[in-house]
């Protein structure tokens, strides 16, 4: 067999033995980020502003559909090969990258994760046939899904039930509660929520959450708040109301009581922020490398690389981006359902090294570029201030990692410590 052609480019991943598929989107990719989405992100930033533009491009590339199944219509690119193409993008717009990715996850729960999640024979048959809805809007429409799950409490981390609620009523459910942080306000077709089933009196369980679609359009369902944050300006994350909000049952995302399950069967799909943020850290890198080189476009071709302290600062900016790449590729190969206890703490440590790493990385890069870099004209400070956000976000923050890997590093499942007495 005929070796396949190098990429023209470094991919944010590094280099790989990439798969034919994973190269042709990897290609669209690099060339719609080269040439549509970084020219426009200084936009999305400076106005707070969804990136629409961006997301016709992505419709008509066909990448709103990366993860359906090429059974239903799309793509059918996997876990890994989405990871892979999420960094290429966040490489050139970090705002694009993340809201891609709860689109995506969205279509990844339903599809190729919910085939690895136990199910009964009843319940199978019903996703079945309900995930052909929501391929069906991504494919034939255009759609695009939301997934907002924060709601300023516990659950967002997965140490509560979800205080949105969801109860049966004939031909569907009643959604009451509200959602904070919820990343495509006012652009997504449909909000995919996790709330918890209202069995009455009941107490609430994380066992009973319920994953489904809310139309945009639905009576009783409002956003509102103002959005001026620091970093990850054109995700526009404001707030959600739901307030009798009625969905039909084909709405559901999953069978009742399924998502749980997923959670715990699939903890690779929370690493799925990351690749935006590594994106994030290889742009850094690139701007500095060009900027040492006076290569930058539209600046003065003044030469700074002669200099040791920036020659060493470029050095160890690689070898941090390199690890990171490391780490992560490792992570995205390996994931599978029901990992091993190495294999979740390999999962732990990418994100972490991800999360951090990223905004390390941008800190060094102005502080060896110079106060120059620190411009609005340049993206260097955006890149910064967005940077900063990877290792705030839920469900896995820089934290709660840490607190997760040096637990479940010292206890094996089911063991506890005698009280002290």
């Amino acid at each position: 067999m005929d070796a396949l052609p190098n990429l023209s480019f470094t991919p944010a991943v590094g280099d790989m033995p990439f798969t034919p598929k994973q190269r042709s989107l990897l290609s669209l990719a690099s060339e719609l980020g080269r040439k549509r989405f970084a020219p426009r992100a200084a936009q999305w930033d400076e106005t707070a502003s969804f990136p629409f533009a961006n997301y016709d491009d992505l419709r008509d590339a066909g990448l709103l559909k990366m993860c359906v199944p090429e059974s239903h219509g799309g793509l059918g690119a996997d876990y890994a090969t989405y990871m892979m193409v999420a960094a290429e993008i966040g490489r050139h717009c970090g705002t694009t990258a993340l809201t891609w990715n709860m689109h995506i996850c969205s279509t990844m729960w339903t599809g190729v994760l919910a085939d690895g999640i136990a199910m009964s024979d009843v319940q199978r048959a019903e996703h079945v046939k309900r995930r052909e809805l929501h391929f069906a809007r991504i494919v034939n429409d255009g759609a695009i899904y939301a997934q907002p799950f924060s709601e300023g409490s516990a659950a967002a981390a997965g140490r509560a039930p979800f205080g949105t609620t969801a109860k049966k009523v004939e031909g569907g459910w009643l959604i009451n509660g509200r959602k904070i942080f919820a990343s495509l306000s006012g652009a997504a077709n449909y909000y995919g929520i996790l709330c918890t089933e209202d069995k009455g009196d009941e107490h609430p369980d994380a066992r009973d959450t319920l994953y489904i679609s809310v139309p945009a359009t639905s009576a009783g369902f409002s956003i509102s708040g103002d959005w001026n944050p620091l970093g990850m300006r054109g995700t526009v994350s404001r707030n959600l109301t739901f307030d009798d909000v009625f969905v039909s049952d084909d709405e559901q995302l999953m069978p009742r009581g399924v998502y749980f399950k997923g959670a715990q069967t699939w903890p690779a799909m929370f690493f799925t922020l990351a690749p935006t943020y590594l994106g994030l850290a290889n742009a850094a890198y690139d701007f500095t490398v060009k900027y040492l080189r006076g290569e930058v476009e539209g600046e003065p071709p003044v030469k700074r690389r002669m200099y040791p302290p920036k020659q060493i600062a470029v050095a160890q900016m690689r070898i941090q981006l390199e690890s990171m790449r490391s780490l992560f590729t490792r992570a995205i190969l390996e994931a599978k359902p029901n990992p091993t206890k190495d294999e979740k703490l390999r999962l732990y440590a990418a994100h972490y090294s991800v999360m951090e790493g990223a905004n390390d990385i941008a800190r060094l890069a102005i502080r060896t570029c110079g106060g120059q870099s620190m411009m609005k004209h340049l993206p260097l400070e955006r890149m910064y201030r967005d940077s900063r956000c990877g290792s705030l976000m839920l469900p896995w923050t820089a934290e709660l990692v840490l607190d997760r890997m040096g637990r479940e590093t010292l206890y094996e499942v089911g063991e506890r410590d005698d009280q002290a007495t």
